[in-house]
C-alpha cells in the first residue's frame, strides 16, 4: 500500500511540474516578445516555481519558504516570490483532534483538559486551540494524524528529485541533495513536538538574565511527540508593530539583543525567525513563538562566522572575500581576484558613511548578490544567521526609527571574538596570483 500511495503521489507531482514547466515556456516566450528584461524573467520564475511548490501542499511549501533564505543560490526575483508562500489549510475535524489527544494524553491529564473546537490556526503539520488546563489558559498545538506519512513520502521523491537535478552541471553547486538532506532533517524535527519543548527549554534557559525577552512556558504534562502545551501568550505579532502601544524603543532593543545573543553569545537560533514568530506584549515583553526549527553554530565554526561580521561591520572587504570563500562548503570557476575586488567594490559603495546610516540589510543582502554572481555558497547556518538580523533590523527601525543594529552589535562582536573556541581550518586557501 504504501509503494502504491508513493506512485500516485509521484504522478501527481511530476504531472504538476511538468504541466507547471509548460506553463512557464509559453509566458517565457511571451516575455520575450514584449521586451522583457533579466528581472522580468527571473520574477517569472519565482512566480512559477512559488506556485508549484502551493499546489504540491505542505512539504513543498515549506521547503520553498527555506529556499527563499539563501540569497546567495537565487537572485531576489525567485526568493521574493519563494518568501510569500503560505502553510494555510483547512483544519482537521474536532472529532480528530480528540483522538490523537486520547492516544497521547493519560485519562487523569485528559480530564483535566479544557478545549475550544474551534482552532486559533491550521498549518499542514499541526493546528493550535485554546483552551485551558488546571483552570488556566494555555495554546494547545496538536499533530494531524496523517502529518508523518505525508511528510515521509514527499521527503522520498524530494531526495530522488534532487540527486537527479544534482546531474546538471548549472545546477550541481546549490548542493540539492544536502539541502534536501538537512530540509529532511528539519522536518522530522517539526514531526516531534518533543524536541521542540526541548528547545523551547534551552532558550528560556539562554534568556533567563535577559529581562524582557522570554519564550512561552510549558505545560510539562503536554508535552507528547504530538502534543504540545503551553501558556496562552496574548499580544501582538510583530508583523504589526505599528499596534504597539507601549515603549516601543524599549522593545526594539529588547528584540534586537535577543537576537544577538542568540547568534554571537549562544550559538542556538531560531531557525524560522519571521515577525510572525515574535509576540510583543503589553508588559514590553519580547516573546518567541514557534520553536520547531533551530539551527545551531558549531564550535569551531563561530569564529570564523563572528570574524565574517566584523569584517562587514568595518567594511573590509579583502578579509570578508577571503573568510566566505575559504569557508564557503562550494565554489565554482572563480576568479578569484575578481571576486575580492566586486566584495571591495561593494563597499567602496557604502563608503563614507557613518555607521549609524549604515543599514545591515543592504550590507548583508549586497555581499550575498555578490557570492551568487561568482558562485560562492555560504553554509546554511549563515543563512539563518542573516535572516535573523535582518528581521532584527526590520522590527527594530519600525519601532524605533534612531536603532543602530551596527552600534549595539559591537559589544557582542567584541566579546565573541575573545571567548569563541579556536577555529576549525578554511576548506581552502585564497589564490594569489
Amino acid at each position: 500500500m504504501r509503494a502504491l500511495r508513493l506512485t500516485f503521489r509521484f504522478l501527481h507531482v511530476f504531472w504538476v511540474f511538468l504541466v507547471a514547466w509548460v506553463g512557464y515556456g509559453f509566458r517565457r516566450l511571451a516575455l520575450l516578445f514584449r521586451g522583457g528584461d533579466r528581472a522580468a524573467r527571473e520574477r517569472l520564475r519565482g512566480e512559477v516555481l512559488a506556485n508549484t511548490f502551493q499546489r504540491l501542499g505542505a512539504t513543498y511549501v515549506k521547503f520553498g519558504q527555506i529556499l527563499s533564505t539563501r540569497p546567495d543560490l537565487f537572485g531576489p526575483g525567485i526568493t521574493e516570490q519563494l518568501a510569500r508562500l503560505q502553510d494555510q489549510v483547512p483544519p482537521i475535524s474536532f472529532a480528530e483532534v480528540e483522538e490523537v489527544l486520547d492516544e497521547e494524553l493519560p485519562p487523569t491529564t485528559r480530564a483535566k483538559l479544557v478545549i475550544d473546537p474551534v482552532p486559533m490556526a491550521a498549518a499542514s503539520v499541526a493546528q493550535v486551540h485554546r483552551a485551558t488546563f488546571e483552570d488556566r489558559p494555555i495554546a494547545l498545538k496538536v499533530q494531524r494524524r496523517l502529518a508523518r506519512p505525508q511528510v515521509e513520502r514527499d521527503l522520498v521523491l524530494m531526495g530522488i528529485g534532487a540527486r537527479i537535478a544534482d546531474k546538471i552541471p548549472s545546477l550541481r553547486l546549490l548542493s540539492l541533495p544536502g539541502s534536501v538532506e538537512r530540509f529532511a532533517e528539519a522536518m522530522h524535527g517539526q514531526l516531534d513536538f518533543r524536541l521542540e519543548a526541548a528547545n523551547n527549554r534551552r532558550f528560556a534557559e539562554n534568556f533567563a538574565d535577559l529581562d524582557g525577552v522570554g519564550v512561552p512556558a510549558l505545560e510539562d504534562e503536554l508535552c507528547t511527540e504530538r502534543v504540545l502545551g503551553m501558556e496562552m501568550v496574548e499580544g501582538v505579532k510583530a508583523t504589526d508593530p505599528q499596534r504597539v502601544d507601549g515603549d516601543r524603543p524599549a522593545l526594539a532593543r529588547r528584540g534586537l539583543r535577543a537576537i544577538l545573543q542568540m547568534v554571537f553569545e549562544d550559538g542556538f537560533v531560531h531557525a524560522d525567525l519571521h515577525p510572525g514568530n515574535i509576540l510583543l506584549t503589553e508588559a514590553d515583553e519580547v516573546i518567541l513563538i514557534d520553536l520547531g526549527l533551530v539551527a545551531e553554530i558549531e564550535d569551531d565554526l563561530r569564529h570564523p562566522w563572528i570574524q565574517t561580521f566584523v569584517a562587514l561591520a568595518g567594511q573590509d572587504g579583502a578579509l570578508a572575500a577571503k573568510l566566505f570563500y575559504g569557508y564557503a562548503p562550494a565554489v565554482g570557476d572563480i576568479d578569484y581576484d575578481a571576486f575580492e575586488a566586486e566584495v571591495q567594490s561593494h563597499f567602496e559603495a557604502l563608503d563614507g558613511k557613518a555607521l549609524n546610516e549604515l543599514e545591515a540589510s543592504k550590507v548583508l543582502m549586497g555581499m550575498m548578490s555578490v557570492l551568487r554572481r561568482h558562485r560562492v555558497q555560504i553554509d546554511p547556518v549563515f543563512t539563518v544567521v542573516n535572516l535573523a538580523m535582518l528581521v532584527a533590523e526590520g522590527l527594530g527601525k519600525q519601532l524605533d526609527p534612531t536603532l543602530d543594529l551596527i552600534a549595539e552589535a559591537t559589544p557582542y562582536l567584541a566579546k565573541a571574538l575573545a571567548t569563541a573556541p579556536p577555529p576549525r581550518p578554511p576548506r581552502r586557501e585564497a589564490p594569489r596570483g
